[in-house]
């Protein structure tokens, strides 16, 4: 009984040994996987910056609108007209040049000189008529009715491009909005009629 003990006790010993072996070992591949943790941040970026990949501080070249054709000009005439309205309407620029793709803002002005409220909406038409397929719209005045208060004036933008697949061959287009009364909207008839 007292060899049996004895093995017992020396088993432990063995025991307490071998797991405070494995657990040194195990510390030390934790606190080495935690140093390599921090290492690896400047490590990469080394690595990085020596295969000129993925750079998030430093940029080789500025950002460009590669959809933009740059070879090009188009000329775009800007036209306005109020149909039988009583609103001054026009253009703060009456040309520009852009280029195909390039993104463009112009500002149109218009003046309600009648002593109540109109409402009114602009219908656009394009000369070439077919070039009209190459404007894109992202903004624009013509989405919805105006309704302009007696003696109000207005500056609307219009935003938009032209698509770079314009026909080489046109080298210039109208942009023309026309305003129309909205009838029945009540602000647009005048005192007298029902």
């Amino acid at each position: 009984m007292a060899d049996n003990a004895i093995a017992r006790a020396a088993q432990k010993a063995e025991l307490r040994r071998d797991n405070r072996d494995l657990f040194t070992r195990l510390s030390i591949v934790a606190v080495g996987m935690f140093g390599f943790g921090f290492a690896l941040v400047p490590f990469y970026d080394h690595i990085c910056r020596a295969l000129g990949i993925n750079s998030l501080t430093a940029r080789a070249e500025i950002p460009a609108n590669t959809q933009v054709d740059t070879s090009r000009l188009i000329t775009i005439e800007l036209d306005a007209n109020a149909h039988n309205m009583p609103w001054q309407f026009r253009p703060l620029v009456r040309h520009l040049q852009v280029h195909p793709g390039q993104l463009v803002q112009v500002e149109y002005e218009i003046a309600n000189v009648r002593s109540a409220p109109v409402t009114g909406q602009a219908v656009p038409s394009y000369g070439p008529v077919h070039s009209g397929a190459f404007v894109r719209k992202l903004d624009c005045f013509c989405f919805t009715q105006q309704t302009l208060g007696p003696g109000e004036t207005r500056r609307m933008p219009v935003t938009f491009t032209v698509d770079a697949s314009l026909p080489r061959d046109i080298h210039s287009m109208t942009l023309s909005y026309t305003f129309f009364e909205v009838a029945g909207t009540g602000a647009s008839l005048p005192r007298g009629r029902i």
